[in-house]
């Protein structure tokens, strides 16, 4: 039995920018009639597609005029906006990747989903070769500093398992790498900031989850000008759509700009 193209989705909801990123890279983007408000990989999506929704709130009646066969949607966070959608007759599917392997299985899926497999292959083995390249040439560094991921800075919030990876990818140590592997953001709340002090970084990275990242507040913490990556002025924002979305972003522009960070401060320390 062949299945008619037909039946694959053809009009598409995303709520998170990592499946309309992953859509254009493969050259579908034409499927895709309504994006998060958020997005802003690839540029053009912001140009040309309708935005019906944020993170945890969408406007349902202007997806539903959509008349989307699938929307797809990230975490347990968008589990009420899924349910409304369901009880509507829409097909819905909640992707929960939390590392970096899920983010290609991410890729992998939502490519099967759309029968497009081939597409999805070639991409993952595009990404994966992008890490590859990076992770040798950090094996050539004389020395691994000690990172701090800040994403979220009240409560001090610890970086998610794909960052957590990453670092470890781009030739750093992660302060917090039991951290990482929790998935709930709340199970990654440093209760006592001092416990930073401790651990002595020799970067911090802060990327605060969707709003501007102030290395003064930082400075302003007692105790935290003791802390090398302070002392050395090695203090640096991320943007968040480039290493806080669990899509191809994180493992290109996220990876890199931590590997460049990396680089620079074992050159200096050589």
């Amino acid at each position: 039995m062949t299945l008619n193209p037909s039946r694959y989705p053809r009009r598409i909801v995303c709520l998170t920018e990592e499946t309309t990123e992953t859509l254009y890279l493969l050259g579908e983007q034409d499927r895709i009639v309504g994006i998060s408000g958020f997005t802003v990989r690839p540029p053009q999506a912001r140009k040309e597609k309708p935005k019906v929704s944020g993170f945890t709130s969408a406007k349902i009646d202007k997806i539903l005029a959509l008349q989307p066969d699938l929307v797809l949607g990230f975490s347990n966070l968008q589990a009420d906006i899924a349910a409304e959608l369901v009880r509507a007759g829409i097909q819905v599917h909640i992707f929960n990747q939390r590392g970096v392997e899920g983010i290609f299985d991410m890729i992998t899926l939502l490519g099967a989903m759309i029968g497009e497999s081939g597409k999805a292959e070639a991409l993952c083995s595009q990404l994966l070769r992008g890490l590859a390249q990076i992770e040798t040439a950090a094996a050539q560094l004389p020395r691994k500093p000690k990172i701090y991921f800040e994403e979220w800075n009240e409560p001090l919030i610890s970086g998610i398992g794909w960052v957590s990876e990453l670092i470890h990818v781009a030739g750093g140590e992660d302060c917090f790498p039991e951290l990482g592997k929790e998935s709930s953001a709340k199970q990654r709340i440093i209760a006592d900031p001092t416990e930073v002090i401790r651990r002595a970084p020799d970067i911090i990275l802060g990327s605060w989850c969707g709003k501007r990242f102030r290395p003064e507040q930082l400075r302003a913490r007692p105790g935290w000008e003791t802390i090398p990556a302070m002392h050395h002025d090695q203090v640096f924002e991320i943007k968040s759509p480039d290493i806080l979305q669990p899509g191809p972003a994180a493992l290109t522009d996220g990876v890199q700009q931590i590997h460049t960070i990396v680089q620079r401060w074992a050159e200096a320390h050589a």
